[in-house]
């Protein structure tokens, strides 16, 4: 589950390992014997994991690991830079506008409106765009208009038929044959999702009515034309109104792949198809099953266009490029004749580029993958940005964090990401520089709605104002964290900092519990119509701020007089028993998350069942509605203005008992800095600092290991 995923800390170890890893300490060379026995390891950058890639592939990676191998090895068509706005990449610019279409409506009252021709249509939109009348000001955002002719298309359709006991029945074949009537394309500069909305009143009420288009839709054979099957495939087939939002990308000329073969608009259409394929097993489809289609202009330039509305559309573009002379079928083939397999059955999964030779266009090329054991990077000397300083890039694979930090005490490793017990003391290390910052994530406590007891936003609010959040952030996190009061990431204008937490107030809490009927019975427990305020909480093993959080939410409802059980369960019990298909009253959990605001997945009331992410059960069909709004905006300022509504809407509600947002914290060695060039060519050398996109290394392919601590250039300490 996104967001949701426990890391264990090592807390005891056996003496022998112990003993192990401590004489290792002793016998690793410390950073300055390495360099001055080593020169080359001031062009080596060594990282560390605690788990091992799973696939070098950027359309068939899941993991975090082999995300970050990718992102050194294949580039996107976009990404965003330091200040989190969107920036090209393998695309140098791009365009988006809108191409809407709807259907000429011939019935007999338009015909008496003289609306029933696409002719007399056109020109009544492009009167009424020529008018001053404000309410037609949306018709100024049209370039032009297009009438196309009536068509006709046939498509088959395969479905699986119902089997009477249950399961797959046999597979059936639908002649699906439509009838086009005349119909409108206006091609939009901006992308309006209210166009029609808008257009309707020019043309008439009911003038977009999508059941006048049965008879033009026959399906064959006629036992399978069933109301639900015709509505189905008039809504897919023959929509009376349709948004087709576009992208145009302007590809970077002269692009190389680290092979030198050139990149250009086949390798974008490549790995689009590539990801659209069955065969393949991409988790990356959501992100591309709302493309329409995808062409190739020319070499350098492809127009993408998508089914209906999708905001997110243009962030999918920073998935990495594959080359398609490498991967294609013609390819693969001989890769499977090359090992005897047979080459129908052969996938892009099974091919040695994932493991052997991956080859993209990034800053850095594949050398060698030991499996559990290191992955070996060197630099793209002919990387179109410029070759990064260091020369090769290691990365390690260390199981436990223990001895991830005793080899970067050693030298052995370039960074160590210290736990937030350490922090305070490592800051105070003269031989390291350290950095934090907000991460893309939050922990909260949730409610299930479906419960009774939690379904009166009074006793929710209460929940939440017994918990001393403050305390929390100083004394479990050791002060490396923020409050937060909702679903958005703190770091973009799409959290809404009007919105002021709840404070800590027991006293508070116990008045809007008598409001919503609760009182204290004699002993002090909380009762409500004879049953007790009585609930259980629970978490994951092995996540010991949760479990600290378990502990001190427990303790403070107990205060007001609530019956509490407190519970921690390993984490796939955790997920299949309970969260999966919402056995539970409460749970301490939290979720990463991505910097676009779509929050569809998590809170609309339609992601509630079993296996879905929205599982405490949240519906309030006004955050429905701001979500799907949120999503079709393409309007910047619009969106941020409905995320702020949003954000209003689900903390005054109350599912979650929102905490904090943690802080993230590293180390590097103090030698470690960023070297540039002025336009005369004279080195520029900074400090390495922490950027809005949640880390500190975005500038890493500047970065530069000196022999000794470097001097900094003037105004730039």
């Amino acid at each position: 589950m996104s967001g949701a995923i426990a890391k264990r800390i090592l807390i005891i170890l056996p003496a022998v390992v112990l003993a192990i890893l401590v004489q290792s300490y002793f016998w690793v060379p410390n950073y300055d014997h390495q360099t001055r026995g080593n020169p080359q390891r001031l062009t080596q950058y060594i990282s560390a994991s605690i788990g091992d890639v799973a696939i070098i592939n950027p359309i068939l990676n899941a993991d975090s690991a082999s995300s970050e191998i990718c992102e050194k090895i294949f580039d996107g068509l976009i990404d965003r830079d330091e200040n989190l706005k969107l920036r090209g990449r393998l695309a140098t610019d791009w365009k988006i506008y809108e191409e809407v279409y709807f259907v000429v409506n011939d019935d007999p009252v338009w015909i008496s409106k003289g609306l029933s021709t696409p002719e007399a249509v056109k020109e009544a939109i492009e009167r009424a765009a020529s008018s001053p009348q404000p309410e037609n000001s949306f018709l100024r955002n049209i370039d032009h208009l297009d009438i196309l002719p009536p068509c006709t298309e046939e498509r088959v359709v395969s479905e699986q038929e119902a089997n009477e006991q249950g399961g797959e029945g046999k597979e059936i074949k639908i002649k699906v044959s439509i009838r086009y009537p005349a119909r409108i394309k206006a091609t939009l500069r901006e992308v309006n999702q209210d166009f029609f909305t808008q257009l309707e009143p020019l043309l008439g009420s009911g003038y977009f009515n999508q059941k006048r288009l049965s008879p033009y839709l026959a399906i064959d054979p006629p036992v399978y034309d069933t109301p639900e099957r015709r509505t189905a495939y008039l809504s897919q087939y023959l929509p009376v109104v349709e948004h087709n939002p576009v992208i145009i990308f302007n590809l970077r000329r002269g692009v190389r792949f680290s092979d030198g073969h050139e990149f250009d608009a086949d390798d974008v259409r490549f790995t689009y198809e590539s990801i659209m394929d069955p065969a393949n097993r991409s988790p990356r489809i959501p992100d591309f099953e709302p493309v329409k289609t995808l062409e190739v202009l020319d070499k350098y330039r492809v127009k993408i266009t998508y089914k209906r509305l999708f905001q997110p559309a243009i962030t999918a573009w920073g998935i990495g490029i594959l080359p398609e002379h490498l991967l294609n079928k013609e390819s693969l083939a001989r890769e499977a004749r090359g090992k005897n397999l047979d080459p129908a059955e052969f996938t892009m999964r099974q091919s040695d580029f994932n493991k052997l030779r991956p080859i993209g266009t990034g800053p850095f090329t594949f050398v060698e993958w030991r499996s559990d054991q290191y992955i070996k990077l060197v630099r793209n000397e002919n990387y179109w940005e410029g070759a990064p300083h260091y020369r090769e890039f290691i990365w390690r694979v260390i199981p436990d964090m223990l001895t991830q930090e005793l080899e970067f005490y050693a030298g052995a490793t370039d960074h160590y990401e210290a736990r937030v017990h350490q922090v305070n003391r490592l800051k105070k290390d003269s031989r390291f520089q350290n950095f934090s910052g907000l991460s893309f994530s939050y922990t909260y406590i949730g409610y299930n709605l479906r419960r009774e007891l939690f379904q009166d936003k009074r006793v929710r609010k209460a929940l939440t104002m017994a918990i001393n959040i403050p305390d929390i952030i100083q004394y479990v996190l050791y002060g490396e964290g923020e409050a937060t009061t909702g679903p958005f990431l703190k770091q973009t204008e799409f959290y809404n900092h009007e919105v002021k937490p709840l404070p800590y107030d027991p006293d508070g809490a116990l008045q809007l519990l008598r409001e919503a009927g609760w009182e204290r019975d004699e002993q002090g427990f909380l009762r409500k119509g004879g049953k007790y305020f009585e609930f259980s909480i629970i978490t994951n093993n092995g996540n010991p701020y949760r479990e600290a959080i378990l502990i001190i939410a427990q303790n403070a409802w107990k205060k007001l007089g609530m019956k509490v059980s407190a519970d921690r369960v390993e984490w796939s019990v955790f997920l299949e028993k309970h969260i999966n298909v919402g056995n539970f009253d409460a749970v301490v959990l939290g979720w990463s998350m991505g910097i676009e605001p779509d929050l569809y997945q998590i809170w609309h009331s339609s992601q509630s069942g079993n296996y879905q992410l929205n599982f405490v059960g949240y519906n309030n069909p006004q955050a429905d509605d701001l979500i799907l709004k949120i999503r079709q905006e393409y309007d910047e300022k619009k969106q941020i203005e409905y995320c702020h509504k949003l954000h209003e809407i689900i903390y005054d509600d109350q599912p979650y008992t929102f905490l904090y947002v943690g802080r993230w914290t590293a180390l590097l060695d103090k030698k470690i800095a960023i070297l540039e060039r002025d336009d005369q060519g004279r080195e520029i050398i900074k400090r390495i600092t922490p950027t809005k996109t949640g880390n500190y290394s975005f500038y890493f392919n500047k970065w530069i290991k000196f022999p000794q601590d470097p001097v900094f250039s003037t105004g730039f300490e």
